[in-house]
């Protein structure tokens, strides 16, 4: 929209200066003759925006004039450029939205704080994703954002995990979490919270009833007591393990996000001891693949399992190799 470009074009020209006539043409994606119309129009609103023809010529503000956005501190413009999760915005739909938007605010900073803002954004990258998270299934947020900004209810078909076929449920969607890549509805189903996994919806269809949601309740307050409720959870089983300082830092990649304590290292030992908490004996199974250089030492269960575990590896390799089975 012309309203658009015309903003475009005042704060390129506070960022940079001068500016080619052609090259503005070339980023805002129209011809020449319309740049120099909307330069004709800036300046009947009162911008102080005007062109030079010639080899050095350009688009360009009248020295001296500026827009500041007011009120920022420096640690606050600095702030604005530490993209957290940058993931999201691409699941999102976001992500272009996203670089024009931050454009527009660097042009927008005073002056004394853009050098600092820009040095942030390229030294500072904040990526949520787990290391090794695990295979995720495509989960489409399409459906899910018409739901939350529309205020409707939600017809689902959701696949729990371990079951064959989904189920079906109707619910009051409160809005949507990314944590740790992952991304998740938060709703409510007969006025109770629940949580599902995004990747885990087969199909999400919007009814013609509104929401329903609980009086002053907000999604972050949903939030809450959905993540306690998981973080919180009781039972599960407390696991110990040694592993080799050799391989430390490749067990805390793959299952650092298990850890229930920080781990055990006298600096000395060739072994570091960990703690870890799964909900099932079986969840424990990957530790295998360190060999000798992880050991279980509790609990017992534990041990007993991937004794089995490896016993049957041993039994399958040490069976002759039938081609064709």
């Amino acid at each position: 929209m012309k309203s658009d470009r015309l903003l475009s074009i005042l704060l390129l020209l506070q960022t940079r200066g001068r500016v080619p006539a052609r090259e503005l043409a070339e980023r805002l994606e129209v011809s020449v003759r319309t740049i120099y119309r909307d330069v004709e129009a800036l300046s009947a609103s009162g911008v102080p925006a005007y062109a030079e023809r010639g080899r050095h010529g350009g688009i360009e503000l009248l020295a001296g004039f500026r827009t500041d956005v007011t009120g920022l501190t420096a640690d606050e413009s600095r702030a604005l450029f530490v993209l957290a999760a940058q993931g999201a915005h691409a699941a999102l739909g976001l992500d272009a939205a996203l670089g024009s938007a931050l454009r527009k605010v660097m042009a927008a900073l005073p002056e004394p704080y853009r050098p600092a803002a820009e040095v942030t954004s390229r030294r500072i990258l904040v990526d949520a994703t787990r290391w090794k998270g695990g295979p995720q299934g495509p989960a489409d947020l399409a459906a899910l954002q018409d739901a939350v900004f529309a205020d409707r209810r939600l017809r689902l078909r959701y696949r729990h995990s371990g079951d064959a076929e989904p189920r079906t449920y109707t619910v009051d969607p409160y809005g949507l979490v990314a944590k740790a890549g992952v991304w998740y509805l938060v709703a409510d189903r007969r006025g109770r919270p629940r949580l599902f996994r995004a990747d885990r919806v087969r199909s999400a269809r919007l009814t013609d009833a509104p929401v329903r949601r609980r009086p002053g309740v907000e999604l972050a307050d949903v939030w809450e007591v959905l993540r306690r409720r998981v973080e919180e959870r009781p039972g599960g089983i407390d696991v110990t393990v040694r592993v080799r300082r050799d391989r430390f830092d490749l067990f805390l990649r793959l299952h650092g996000g298990a850890l229930t304590e920080p781990p055990e290292d006298d600096g000395t030992s060739p072994w570091v001891t960990a703690r870890l908490g799964y909900e099932v004996v079986g969840e424990a199974r990957p530790l295998l693949a360190f060999g000798d250089r992880l050991e279980v030492l509790s609990p017992p269960e534990v041990r007993e399992e991937l004794a089995r575990a490896a016993a049957s590896v041993t039994d399958l390799y040490q069976e002759p190799h039938q081609r064709g089975d």
